[in-house]
């Protein structure tokens, strides 16, 4: 291995400089009397400048509460000087629109720019120079190199073998020769190749739903289990359903499914057949939140105020008749006698 490190610092894009009026991702460094230096993360950091007069449309009266120190945002292009590297910045000529586009845009390229410099640390090799040979062709030819990366995460070779480089080797008569060879050495391919798949490989999406239900009949705690039966049975291979009890009458049903529409369907279609199982016996269920597509730190905040209601229900517990009643939601029958039933 070199004992040179390698040049891990690059530009996302072959264009050294953006263009006017195009949105980019800033971040802001420091401010001065006149204005905010900030670095263009999309271009290897290099510096432009917001002046305070391009902040806002309206009257400012506090440019703290506009720009920070350290804040991620769009910005729009208003100059660029190419031999002096000058950037002027506005903050207040850049649209919603602009602001989707450029954020959507810098989510791609900086998963792409992740994949690449791991790549480039691990084989020791420039990352400009995998920019230059795989990178930039791959964003020339299909709009966005992750449209490419997406591609190559079931069929590489296709994309990867089209790839080339010229190299100068000295011929045997001692003329020097360009050759075109393959853009990536086997080693170098199947360490992208597989980062790609690692990073790009799509995970499983939680769906959740929040529900009430009750039923205060005689055997109410079996024609709950019953419905949360045909709630789980509505599920598939692909999507399967779970409901769980938070705390009487609180219930959550969980899906996990790579494609979100599907997901929210089928937990709908769970909550109809729980609802139609539960009136079918003169009970009643409400939905708190409808199925949604839920984050991981909502998931774990979720799970942390499960362990908190169990510790909260087992305090409480003592005069239940069984664990068993607990588990299944007969508490809420105990409340509803003692004239702290939970209403909707």
């Amino acid at each position: 291995m070199a004992t040179n490190s390698p040049n891990l610092e690059c530009r996302m894009y072959e264009a050294k400089y953006p263009e006017v009026d195009q949105a980019v991702m800033i971040q802001v460094k420091s401010m001065a009397d006149s204005g905010a230096y900030v670095s263009l993360l999309e271009y290897n950091n290099i510096e432009g400048m917001i002046l305070f007069s391009e902040l806002s449309r309206r009257r400012i009266r506090s440019i703290s509460s506009l720009i920070k120190v350290g804040r991620i945002e769009p910005v729009m292009v208003l100059r660029v000087d190419h031999e002096r590297g000058y950037i002027d910045l506005s903050k207040r000529r850049v649209s919603e629109e602009d602001i989707q586009g450029c954020e959507e845009r810098y989510n791609k390229s900086k998963l792409i720019h992740s994949i690449m410099r791991h790549v480039a640390e691990t084989m020791n090799i420039d990352l400009e120079d995998l920019y230059v040979h795989v990178g930039w062709p791959l964003y020339k030819k299909y709009g966005h190199a992750i449209e490419a990366f997406k591609l190559i995460v079931n069929d590489p070779d296709p994309i990867l073998n089209s790839l080339t480089r010229e190299i100068k080797e000295t011929g045997p008569d001692g003329q020097e020769v360009t050759k075109v060879v393959p853009a990536l050495s086997e080693e170098v391919k199947d360490v992208l190749v597989k980062n790609i798949r690692r990073r790009m490989t799509p995970q499983p999406l939680k769906i959740r739903a929040d529900i009430e239900m009750k039923c205060f009949q005689f055997d109410g705690v079996i024609h709950i289990k019953e419905a949360m039966r045909k709630a789980e049975a509505a599920g598939n291979q692909d999507c399967p359903v779970k409901i769980k009890l938070v705390a009487p009458p609180v219930y959550v049903l969980n899906a996990q499914t790579l494609d979100k529409e599907q997901g929210i369907a089928v937990l709908s279609k769970a909550i109809a057949a729980c609802t139609q199982e539960i009136e079918r016996h003169k009970g009643k269920l409400t939905v708190k939140e409808a199925p949604r597509a839920v984050s991981e730190r909502e998931d774990k905040l979720f799970a942390e105020q499960m362990a908190k209601l169990g510790r909260e229900n087992e305090e409480r517990s003592g005069d239940e008749d069984s664990e068993e009643e607990e588990d299944t939601g007969m508490g809420e029958i105990d409340l509803e006698k003692s004239g702290t039933g939970i209403t909707d």
